[in-house]
């Protein structure tokens, strides 16, 4: 690589600088720093410790926008009120929308699997910006409080060609999505329409889907039927943690965050506050991710060499106190990177990793834009209103809100077809066993649906203004119709 590639350092908090320095020092001797230059940046809890509820500064902002690269230590954050996590704000800000982990079994770190012999050595890839990682909520009643959970087609596309492009680049021919479209049958189920629909570009990449829980269950019991699994967010990053599980922990589990623009490469453990300043913390995590970084601006050779390094030490039993052979006596994380390093140029012998004859540098740094941009996928899709859904805060029973809102309703073009209380049907039909709070849902159709090309949704917001002088309104929600299929979903029991 002909020129030095700047990229922002963010050491992090807790255990996070004692472990950066050791990574650094391995990539020193390895020749890395030849090539790229490591910028600091102030990030986490020493921001928000400041009174910044952003937890990164606006000098870190104009760096990290000017390199595109992030290398990250573990970061803290508040709890309960205060800041948002930094970790998921870097990653929304920055459009970072594919986490991409790899777990594999690493000679000298015992588990139940290597015991039992059995191999474990798959990606997980988990959509990194939307679903409840939103973090849009309300207070809506005295009892009730939502959370909004958001899934786009443009958004699931974006992940979904990643973890084909992946799959295709390291010769995966097994790809599964996880989801829980059986339930969700909107947004997980648009989630799973288009993995099908991104995976026909790739027809020599065999394509399985499995929901999450099930999904949950069999990486426990058989994870070496699994190559590749991509998920929403959520339920990717509970995966990602259960899969850490089955190969030593996320101490030994590298992830990088992909995106047009900026990309991340962090830690995903803790800060570890209980040992931070002891120089006894593991820096695997993190040095397996900075090899991920490596690969991604085209040093392949030092990569391997790194990593076959790392892959002798843990062989030879080299170990910090967090795993290994009990009865050999632990190393601190300075002499753990010293034991790295004195293994350059060396190999495991049962995981050695080829060395490439030279780099071949592919990082491309794209302009920076100019606005924001809008992605899309369906353009061309002809929407009609046919109703709406109006959210109440009522302790009256069903029975009685049914009788004030058809009144209410009696002079406009729409009638009430349901009330639902989380998420049940309790009328016109239901159990009177089902409990219900103080949080309605009462949906409104049109009388006649022949109707619907000429209203728009001005009626129904007229509407929604008489309710409000009867009702405390918590929300309010068009129904349509999209290219003629129902743009909504059904109660329970409807």
């Amino acid at each position: 690589m002909s020129a030095s590639v700047r990229i922002a350092l963010a050491p992090g908090d807790g255990i996070g600088p004692e472990i950066m320095n050791a990574c650094l020092r391995v990539f020193d001797a390895a020749g890395v720093l030849q090539h790229l230059e490591f910028v600091e940046v102030e990030v986490g809890q020493r921001v928000f410790a400041k009174g910044d509820t952003r937890g990164i500064t606006d000098e870190a902002t104009a760096t990290i926008e000017d390199t595109g690269l992030v290398y990250k230590g573990p970061m803290g954050t508040p709890i309960g009120g205060g800041g948002k996590s930094i970790n998921v704000t870097l990653r929304k800000m920055y459009g970072a929308f594919a986490n991409i982990r790899h777990f594999q079994a690493l000679p000298g770190v015992e588990t139940l699997y290597s015991k039992a012999g059995v191999p474990v050595d798959f990606y997980v890839i988990r959509e990194n910006l939307e679903d409840t990682y939103g973090g849009i909520e309300h207070r809506l009643t005295n009892d009730v409080i939502e959370c909004k959970r958001l899934i786009s087609a443009p958004g699931c596309d974006q992940v979904h060609r990643a973890a084909f492009a992946l799959a295709d680049r390291l010769g995966i021919a097994l790809v599964h999505c996880g989801h829980k479209a059986n339930i969700m049958k909107m947004t997980d189920g648009l989630f799973l329409e288009r993995f099908h629909k991104a995976g026909e570009n790739y027809p020599g990449i065999q394509r399985a889907d499995v929901i999450v829980d099930a999904l949950c269950m069999n990486l426990v019991l058989r994870p070496q039927q699994f190559r590749m699994v991509v998920l929403p967010n959520l339920q990717g990053d509970i995966v990602s943690d259960l899969a850490a599980g089955l190969v030593g922990g996320l101490g030994f589990a590298p992830s990088a965050n992909i995106g047009n623009h900026v990309s991340i490469f962090e830690a995903v453990h803790g800060t570890a506050p209980d040992i931070a300043g002891r120089g006894v913390a593991n820096p695997t995590s993190l040095l397996m991710s900075g090899l991920m970084l490596l690969r991604h601006v085209g040093l392949l050779k030092q990569a391997a060499i790194i990593n076959n390094a790392l892959l002798a030490t843990l062989e030879s039993g080299v170990r910090t106190a967090d795993f290994g052979d009990r009865s050999r006596e632990p190393v601190g994380t300075t002499a753990f990177a010293d034991a790295i390093i004195a293994n350059l140029g060396k190999q495991s012998t049962t995981h050695a990793i080829p060395v490439p004859k030279g780099d071949s540098p592919f990082f491309i740094r794209r302009p920076k834009p100019h606005h924001h941009t809008l992605i899309q996928t369906f353009e061309q899709t002809k929407s009609v209103h046919v109703g709406c859904d109006i959210y109440i805060e009522t302790t009256l029973n069903p029975q009685e809100i049914a009788v004030r809102l058809q009144g209410l309703s009696e002079h406009t073009p729409f009638k009430l077809t349901m009330i639902s209380n989380r998420g049940t049907q309790v009328w016109p039909t239901g159990s009177v066993y089902t409990e219900v709070v103080d949080y309605v849902r009462a949906r409104f159709e049109l009388r006649d649906m022949n109707r619907a090309a000429s209203l728009g949704q001005g009626p129904a917001i007229h509407m929604l203004g008489r309710i409000a002088e009867k009702f405390a309104i918590c929300d309010f929600q068009p129904l349509q119709y999209f290219d003629g299929v129902p743009g909504f979903s059904l109660a329970q029991g409807q």
